[in-house]
């Protein structure tokens, strides 16, 4: 079984930081791409960052590239987002979500698989 669990979201100022983690377990970390996806109230799930198995790949959306940074620990299971100079426009629930394979072109399936979420809030 597919766990996946989010931790590190918090109430910061703008222009702060955060560092969200996430925790895999129940298939092989390694050979899956992951991804940040984020929701507010009212909106669909959007990505925000993703990275294919071996990280030789990342992307980000638009409006936090050069403020957000993806990153993962196969040793460890671990996915992490470094998050800094956030903006009231960051705010969400940021969940962690498992690749359909290990390249991105494969997809995230709807970004099915995905944990209970951490909640991020930039507010002055």
């Amino acid at each position: 079984e597919v766990q996946l669990v989010e931790s590190g979201g918090g109430l910061v100022q703008p222009g702060g930081s955060l560092r969200l983690s996430c925790a895999a377990s129940g298939f092989t970390f390694s050979n899956f791409a992951m991804a940040w996806v984020r929701q507010v109230p009212g909106k669909e799930l959007d990505w925000v960052s993703k990275l294919d198995s071996g990280a030789s790949i990342t992307l980000y959306k638009d409006s936090v590239k050069g403020r957000f940074t993806i990153s993962r620990d196969d040793t460890t299971n671990t996915l992490y987002l470094q998050l800094n100079h956030l903006k009231t426009e960051d705010t969400g629930t940021y969940y962690c979500v498992k690749g359909t394979g290990s390249r991105l072109y494969i997809g995230f399936n709807g970004y099915i698989d995905r944990g209970q979420g951490t909640q991020v809030t930039v507010s002055p």
